[in-house]
């Protein structure tokens, strides 16, 4: 049976718990997660925080925008009452305190949601953090920023975060994933789990001496088929369930 890959806690175990708070990522790793994936965003004050939406309405019930407020305004926001009480006062965390409560051995998983100005600040708490480079994994839907984080910080890794459109065929097609690999210079693909991740894909991404991680997968059908293709990681909401799915074959989504 083809070994399990790297389980990592989408948002945390954000099906539990509130998206990107430390609780979630608190729970994740209780949960038995290798590590988790999270978003985040640069504030007016020049401050990176964890949130995935451009503002706080959604999950924090505030009008205030990420870009537009300080790290004061935001963390000011209950952003875990929407999920329950039991989450109550929960608060937008930093990157600073994230990379605190990073437990050892465990990887993070910093998915950029704002352009390349956030690249100084972004250097700046790693370096105070000191988190092993290999425990890191930048991933960005931009590829520009792709080949930025790459150029800034060459001792960590970079992916570039992929999906994908039917019409009539996938776009971006297979080649067109592979060329865009090459031109940045990515350290892997983050793709999303579509039919276009088949085997030849993978192999192409393997040929290059990349790796490979793979997003939101909450079924343990489709976790299996991707154990077969050899993916280093799934990105999960449910981390501590996914594991167990994977462990015990009689389990079923």
């Amino acid at each position: 049976m083809p070994s399990i890959p790297l389980i990592i806690g989408h948002r945390g175990a954000s099906r539990d718990a509130p998206e990107n708070t430390l609780a979630s990522f608190r729970l994740a790793f209780a949960q038995g997660a290798d590590g988790i994936e999270a978003d985040f965003r640069l504030t007016r004050d020049g401050r990176i925080v964890c949130l995935h939406d451009a503002g706080a309405s959604r999950t924090a019930g505030s009008d205030l925008e990420v870009a537009e407020a300080t790290l004061a305004d935001l963390q000011r926001l209950d952003a875990g009452s929407w999920k329950g009480g039991e989450w109550r006062d929960e608060r937008i965390p930093t990157l600073a305190q994230v990379l605190e409560t990073l437990p050892a051995g465990k990887r993070l998983f910093i998915e950029l949601k704002c352009g390349a100005e956030i690249l100084p600040p972004l250097a700046a708490d790693l370096a105070r953090a000191g988190v092993p480079a290999e425990r890191i994994r930048f991933l960005a839907f931009d590829h520009l920023l792709v080949a930025a984080l790459k150029k800034r910080l060459p001792d960590h890794r970079a992916c570039w975060l992929c999906d994908y459109r039917w019409r009539g065929g996938w776009h971006p097609s297979a080649g067109e994933v592979l060329s865009r690999l090459d031109e940045i210079g990515a350290d892997g693909l983050a793709s999303r789990d579509r039919a276009i991740l088949d085997a030849s894909l993978v192999g192409g991404v393997r040929e290059r001496g990349l790796e490979i991680h793979v997003w939101t997968v909450d079924s343990a059908r489709d976790a299996k088929r991707l154990c077969d293709l050899g993916v280093d990681s799934i990105m999960t909401n449910r981390p501590g369930w996914l594991r167990r799915a994977l462990e015990l074959p009689q389990e079923r989504a």
